[in-house]
């Protein structure tokens, strides 16, 4: 496969962006290879700068449930963007987005948009910090919840892709008020949770855990978490970036029947443009300015051509049996991959489904927490991503994250899929 004009464009931007990426697992580092830069896509395929197609399992990084260009949430932005691309200022397409969220959300009374998940996450445990008085976070080890600097402590994604640590810059004094815990184990959770001499202000978990790879919730431990945090006037955040409206249509909490106090939300709530959102309680949202004392602000937060999207898009999941269906085949999928998988690699693989995310560890599993995911054969994973791609097969250049599959994906394109993953087996067995 002829990657001329990628490998040229790689090293232009080597030359003008750290790293020649604007977010750090895209350099493809990690799975010994540089990376193919994008011209188009349409549905389930994309086509890079040398006019190779693929068949795309990232779907940029998840918000794509609909797949490229959907044609409804191309309109919807088309119309939004004849009346000008930002304004700073209130629109109505801000309430009629908040108001789609609202109803679908189950946690969520009052909504404040931003422009990333990132500033989603970081403006929630302001908001916690600010309304309790108290000063501490707790996260779970693998989590990842945008790169602000109370979270880079144990985090997943790019972090653990990279080798990282945790990052220079982060000054001590604020990394001391952050706690990282096992994930999915009870006991370290009460012990941490009833120290008495702990200030824990919040605590923010990915429901379903997306950036160690996809790892499910032990059954009980988000309702004792719910439990716990409740009894000990702690605020719970769901980290929703990923699993909102991608989970379900009300996202993790509505699939678990678990309430949090504030929710993130992000990805398929832009229909692919830039946003985020956080929200939650009346009486803990009333307290962000100006209604409140804590504050928060963004020029671009609230976009007109992102909140057209995002509306189109959330729609279209408003369909009868969409999720079902979706999932259906997902499932399909992970059943068949698992069969090939043990054919060809048996006992050296794990495939952990959630919904219509997936991860394929190069591990004998099972894969429950940050612990047994590092267990994975990260060099494994680097040769099944090189074969996978030349293949014609796109998937995250990186073992600790997830597959994405989207309403595009037909059975005839998971079929192909399977057949191709089937032969990158056979080379990766011999």
């Amino acid at each position: 496969m002829n990657r001329k004009n990628s490998q040229k464009m790689f090293q232009q931007a080597n030359k003008l962006i750290p790293g020649g990426v604007n977010s750090p697992v895209r350099a493809c580092k990690s799975v010994g290879c540089d990376p193919v830069f994008i011209k188009k896509a349409a549905g389930a395929r994309l086509w890079d700068v040398d006019g190779n197609e693929y068949l795309d399992f990232i779907g940029s990084w998840g918000p794509m449930i609909l797949g490229h260009n959907p044609p409804e949430v191309i309109a919807a932005i088309k119309e939004a963007m004849e009346n000008g691309t930002s304004f700073g200022a209130p629109t109505p397409l801000e309430i009629d987005l908040a108001q789609l969220v609202v109803d679908a959300v189950p946690s969520v009374e009052k909504v404040r948009f931003v422009s990333s998940g990132t500033e989603a996450t970081m403006s929630a445990i302001r908001l916690a910090r600010g309304y309790t008085g108290r000063k501490v976070i707790v996260k779970f080890n693998g989590g990842y919840h945008g790169h602000a600097d109370s979270f880079l402590v144990k985090a997943g994604s790019g972090v653990v892709t990279l080798g990282i640590p945790g990052s220079p810059g982060v000054p001590d004094d604020i990394v001391k008020n952050t706690l990282s815990i096992p994930y999915n184990n009870e006991e370290k959770l009460e012990e941490t949770l009833r120290n008495p001499e702990l200030d824990i202000a919040c605590v923010i978990i990915e429901p379903i855990a997306g950036n160690m790879g996809v790892v499910l919730p032990k059954p009980g431990f988000l309702q004792k978490l719910r439990n716990l945090t409740t009894e000990l006037g702690i605020i719970l955040i769901f980290d929703e970036v990923i699993t909102g409206f991608r989970a379900s249509l009300g996202g993790a909490q509505a699939k678990f029947n678990i309430t949090p106090d504030l929710t993130c939300l992000g990805k398929i709530i832009g229909g692919g443009l830039p946003v985020g959102a956080y929200g939650g309680k009346k009486e803990i949202m009333s307290q962000i300015a100006p209604e409140g004392p804590v504050y928060q602000a963004g020029t671009l937060s609230g976009n007109p051509l992102a909140m057209a999207a995002g509306q189109a898009t959330i729609k279209a999941l408003m369909q009868p049996g969409f999720y079902e269906e979706l999932d259906a085949r997902a499932a399909w999928f992970a059943r068949e991959l698992g069969n090939i998988a043990e054919k060809h690699l048996p006992g050296r693989t794990c495939i952990n489904l959630a919904g219509s995310v997936l991860t394929l560890f190069f591990s004998k599993g099972p894969v429950y927490d940050f612990d047994s995911a590092m267990t994975s054969d990260t060099k494994m994973y680097g040769r099944y991503y090189r074969e996978m791609l030349a293949a014609g097969l796109y998937l995250a250049p990186a073992q600790f994250e997830g597959m994405f599959f989207s309403s595009a994906h037909r059975r005839e394109d998971l079929q192909l899929a399977l057949d191709k993953t089937e032969s990158v087996f056979r080379i990766l067995s011999a």
